[in-house]
C-alpha cells in the first residue's frame, strides 16, 4: 500500500486533482457563464491541465483495473449540448489531425463540445474514485487518466485548445483582412 500512497499524494498529482476539479467545475456551471468568460476561462484552464498531466509521476495499474464510472449518458449530454448551444455556430471547427484526415479529400469538422464533453467525461471520472479516497482505486484511476492523456483526450485537448483561440481572437470580416496583405 505505501508504493500507490507515494504516488497518489506526489505535490504533482495533488496539483493535477486541483486542476482537474476545477476543469469539471467549469464544464457542468458552463449554463451559468457568458459565453466570452466561458472561453477565456477554458483557454486558462485547458493549458493548466494538459501541464499538470505532462507532470505527473509514472504510475502503473496495481488492482484489476475496473474502476467505477460517475458520467451516465446523461451528464455528459448535458455538459455537450449546454457548450453547444453556449458557442453556437463557433462550435464547429476543421481537425486536421485525425487518422482520417491521411484519406481525405475534404477537411473534417469537429465540435468543440463533444471534444470537452469527451475530455470531461475522463476527467470527472478520475476526480470521483479520487473523492472516495480509497488509495487502491485512486492510484488505478490515476494509472488510466494518464493513459487516456496519452493515447486520447490529451490531443483532444490541443486540438480543442486552437480552436478557442480562435473562437477568442477570430475578426469574422477575414476578408478585409485579407485584402490588406495585397494591396
Amino acid at each position: 500500500m505505501a508504493k500507490e500512497s507515494k504516488v497518489i499524494f506526489d505535490r504533482n498529482v495533488i496539483d493535477f486533482v486541483t486542476v482537474a476539479a476545477e476543469f469539471c467545475k467549469l464544464m457542468e456551471q458552463a449554463v451559468s457563464t457568458e459565453r466570452d468568460q466561458f472561453v477565456d476561462t477554458t483557454l486558462k484552464v485547458l493549458p493548466l491541465l494538459y501541464v499538470k498531466a505532462l507532470l505527473l509521476p509514472p504510475c502503473e495499474t496495481m488492482g484489476d483495473g475496473v474502476l467505477e464510472e460517475n458520467v451516465t449518458e446523461d451528464d455528459y449530454e448535458y455538459v455537450r449540448t449546454t457548450i453547444e448551444r453556449l458557442l453556437g455556430s463557433d462550435d464547429v471547427y476543421l481537425d486536421v489531425f485525425l487518422e482520417d484526415m491521411k484519406y481525405s479529400d475534404t477537411p473534417i469538422a469537429k465540435h468543440i463540445s463533444e471534444d470537452l464533453a469527451d475530455i470531461y467525461q475522463d476527467i470527472r471520472n478520475f476526480v470521483f474514485v479520487f473523492k472516495q479516497g480509497l488509495n487502491l482505486n485512486m492510484h488505478d484511476a490515476l494509472s488510466l487518466c494518464q493513459e487516456n492523456f496519452k493515447l486520447y483526450w490529451g490531443q483532444k485537448l490541443v486540438n480543442t485548445l486552437r480552436a478557442l483561440h480562435e473562437v477568442k481572437f477570430a475578426t469574422h470580416d477575414d476578408q478585409d483582412d485579407d485584402d490588406k496583405y495585397y494591396d
